[in-house]
């Protein structure tokens, strides 16, 4: 597969969540042509055939528009909650003792059923409990034979079936429930390029999920545990990319320190050279507006700045009343965000440190080039994607084309900073390597005549790790005549 279409006017990717207001092959190509560079499939909502119809939805998008496409399943992971009321729900008040236990009977305004017992056994006085995504806030008090006595701190309303939240503990249990392994199973078959795990409080939960994608899949790790924070470093490098949940993880940290949290997380994961998206509330008030707060658009921007790889939309984009003018918002403001002299200053704020090998040598040697040469693009020659990657973490700003022979791979790119990805036929010489770099950056629009371009590569070619070429050439006048040919 080739494309002639040419890169986004942006280095950051759009990921857009998929749902009821955007379900039909229609209503996702009107999203990628508004700026969506990747899908997002909430295994949360929904039944198997629907989740495999928007797979399917994205997969019929491909030949359209002749660009690879990428999927992200994100799995629901444990979802812990109180039982039921007599009467829906109670009233609780500061100050007042309640009790959760295990017992079935429904509950009143003096206790409810909470249906984990493992959480019961790791609770402490003086541990909280957040309900309802934290609108309501419990203190421990007293341990009992399967409960726990509590003392309200913010009352308000608690209804049937509302979130648990228990920041000041390791919960013990595990990332993946039965539900999120069934899931897992029919994303894979159905043949996701990513797979989100939510939960994560440790690198074991995500070398467990590791093991059971077996690679057929890259896997990005959600940070919304504040114990997540705590093994960050371990988590990431067993993650091939990491999500700031925001959500979750502003219940159970006080708000304002979710702000720094982001900003450590995406300078984490940009030093590891592992794609970081952030999400959740970026463009809440579009799901019934047809624009945003100005806050919206400057919490964005800051994500931007702070330099993500990509930014996502859920429910603005999958069940709210203005889903392309959403994406089409977020392409607006990444845009104009790197249309910003600062921004370029703020992408050397992280130091990268190259490790000692030839590929993290020859990319850290691309960007001088590139910068004392004002080369138009970097084209990179990959089979697994790790090179491309790792040039991603430079933030070289400039085009950067990456071809691969394989569709998975091409697929996979789709969340990382500044790729545009093209499935192709491998190279077998190193006068093909520089002819093809040419012919493909003409034909993607990426460079014109005159134009230097700094190619990367290995020999020998298609053998996966070898990146050991490092190639600048000069696109001539006399390419333009052979752009048509086939790639």
């Amino acid at each position: 597969m080739t494309t002639h279409r040419q890169p986004r006017a942006r280095h950051v990717k759009v990921l857009a969540t998929l749902g009821p207001a955007s379900s039909t092959p229609e209503q996702i190509r009107a999203l990628y042509e508004a700026g969506a560079d990747a899908f997002r499939v909430n295994m949360s909502h929904g039944d198997d055939a629907s989740r495999q119809a928007l797979i399917a939805g994205v997969r019929s998008l491909e030949p359209l528009i002749g660009r690879p496409m990428t999927i992200l399943a994100d799995l629901q992971g444990p979802k812990l909650r109180v039982g039921r009321f007599a009467g829906d729900r109670v009233a609780l008040e500061a100050g007042q003792p309640f009790r959760l236990d295990l017992d079935e009977a429904p509950g009143t305004r003096h206790r409810v059923r909470l249906p984990h017992p493992e959480i019961l056994a790791v609770l402490r006085p003086g541990h909280r409990l957040l309900l309802d995504d934290g609108r309501l806030v419990l203190r421990v008090t007293a341990l009992g034979e399967g409960h726990v006595e509590t003392e309200v701190l913010v009352p308000g309303m608690l209804s049937n079936n509302k979130g648990v939240n228990v920041p000041d503990v390791v919960v013990p249990l595990p990332a993946l429930t039965p539900k999120d392994r069934r899931d897992l199973a029919l994303a894979l078959e159905a043949g996701v390029d990513w797979v989100a795990l939510s939960f994560v409080q440790r690198s074991e939960d995500v070398a467990e999920a590791r093991k059971l994608i077996g690679g057929h899949a890259l896997l990005m790790s959600k940070i919304e545990k504040p114990a997540a924070l705590d093994d960050l470093d371990a988590i990431i490098e067993l993650s091939d990319a990491i999500m700031v949940a925001r959500g979750d993880l502003g219940v159970e940290l006080p708000p304002e320190a979710v702000p720094g949290a982001q900003k450590r997380l995406v300078a984490a994961a940009r030093r590891a050279g592992k794609p970081v998206v952030v999400a959740t509330q970026m463009l809440e008030s579009m799901i019934v507006s047809p624009s945003p707060t100005r806050a919206e658009v400057s919490d964005v921007a800051n994500a931007i700045y702070d330099g993500v790889d990509a930014i996502m939309l859920s429910a603005e984009s999958a069940a709210g009343q203005w889903p392309v003018e959403a994406v089409a918002m977020m392409d607006a403001i990444a845009r104009a965000v790197e249309r910003d002299d600062a921004y370029a200053q703020q992408m050397g704020f992280v130091e990268t440190v190259p490790e000692p090998t030839t590929a993290d040598a020859l990319c850290q040697a691309a960007r001088t080039i590139q910068a004392t040469m004002g080369a138009k693009a970097v084209v990179c020659f990959t089979t697994s994607g790790s090179t491309a990657r790792r040039i991603g973490r430079e933030r070289i700003p400039a085009d950067f084309l990456v071809m691969t022979p394989k569709l998975s791979t091409a697929r996979r790119m789709g969340l990382s900073w500044g790729v545009h990805a093209v499935h192709t036929r491998d190279i077998s010489s190193f006068e093909e390597m520089v002819g093809k770099s040419k012919r493909m950056a003409l034909r993607h629009h990426i460079a014109g005549a005159g134009d230097r371009l700094v190619v990367m590569a290995g020999v020998p070619f298609g053998v996966p790790g070898s990146t050991n070429v490092l190639h600048v050439v000069r696109v001539s006048g006399d390419e333009l005549d052979r752009v048509k040919k086939p790639g």
